[in-house]
């Protein structure tokens, strides 16, 4: 068994704005596992606020002990032994994890979502994110939604009103909101998520400090809308302390360390009841894939990140009436464009 990667810059299409960050960029690893003839294709995209670097990314891979994969591939003691290399690079752990489960599905010929008993008729459609910027810019990013049937708004600063009517001056369309812990002021939140209901948002995403549970628990209580954890859940242990505190969590790969632990934070929010969200960084067709093949257990996905990017490595998956469609191909039936 052979492991190889290589730095990538994947580039966004319009600088990305968010309550405290902005890039035009985002450092991803492109991975492969080679075995018997086939390659897994893996992806640790690196948005730079989460502390992954190409150089920690090297160096993390430059420590694996590949024949530590044997084959068949038991995921639960393959996480445990990435994360004994060294604690956090969620991002690395999920390139190599995507990588395993796509060389794991061509060797046993099958499709990932079927081994994880996923059922393509239950996908959700996904939403097309739009981040902070100027009424202009706003008006032209939704202008260029690729037929999602629900817009993401990245919130969380004084001018939330003012984005969301801009939206709403161009499309009907259900929305999404993400404040990426932007909100402060707990009687000024309330009052927000009553108004957003009114403007036909679905649900909100983190609205304060993934360090609060208190307050964002508060706002839970009395929100008309669902109120999502996404910062404040990170691993399969966040996953149980989300219940009282939010109405559901998001999942995204880069930060579960791959498929197999989504899944298991999957199975855990069920049993818990809490609604499930599975969302992404700026990816590559590689990683939405693999998101897309747990997709159909969540009730909502925010799976845009080829939409959002210009330099995509892989082929574009196929997307029909909002939804991504799930093939029949081993493993996650992804297609390189060319050499990587």
């Amino acid at each position: 068994m052979e492991l190889t990667y290589q730095s990538f810059e994947l580039l966004l299409r319009h600088t990305f704005t968010i309550a405290k960050f902005s890039r035009t960029s985002t450092p991803v690893m492109l991975i492969q596992v080679r075995h018997e003839g086939y390659t897994g294709y893996g992806e640790a995209s690196m948005v730079p606020y989460m502390g992954e670097s190409f150089q920690s990314a090297a160096d993390f891979l430059n420590r694996v002990n590949v024949p530590q994969f044997k084959y068949p591939f038991d995921f639960q003691h393959i996480i445990a032994y990435l994360d004994s290399i060294a604690p956090g690079n969620p991002a690395v752990k999920a390139g190599i994890d995507i990588a395993l489960h796509d060389l794991d599905g061509k060797l046993r010929q099958r499709p990932c979502w079927q081994i994880l008993n996923s059922e393509p008729s239950k996908m959700p459609q996904t939403s097309f994110t739009i981040g902070i910027d100027t009424p202009e810019l706003i008006v032209q990013k939704v202008k260029e939604n690729p037929d999602c049937k629900i817009i993401k708004v990245k919130l969380g600063r004084d001018s939330d009103k003012e984005l969301i009517n801009t939206i709403r001056s161009v499309t009907n369309l259900p929305i999404f909101v993400d404040a990426n812990q932007g909100w402060t002021d707990l009687q000024q939140s309330l009052d927000m998520t009553h108004w957003l209901h009114e403007q036909g948002v679905l649900l909100i995403e983190q609205p304060m400090l993934k360090t609060d549970p208190d307050n964002n628990a508060w706002l839970t209580e009395r929100s008309p809308i669902p109120i999502i954890g996404d910062e404040s859940v990170q691993r399969l242990p966040d996953v149980e302390k989300a219940k009282g505190v939010y109405h559901g969590i998001n999942i995204k790969l880069m930060k579960s360390a791959g498929m197999y632990e989504a899944h298991q934070m999957i199975l855990k929010a069920k049993e818990l009841d809490l609604k499930i969200m599975i969302g992404c960084m700026s990816e590559t067709s590689c990683a939405t894939l693999a998101a897309a093949a747990l997709a159909p257990q969540c009730d909502w996905a925010d799976l845009d990140g080829p939409f959002l990017t210009s330099n995509n490595p892989y082929q574009l998956p196929e997307f029909v009436d909002g939804k991504w469609v799930l093939n029949n191909e081993a493993g996650l039936g992804i297609s390189p464009l060319g050499p990587l």
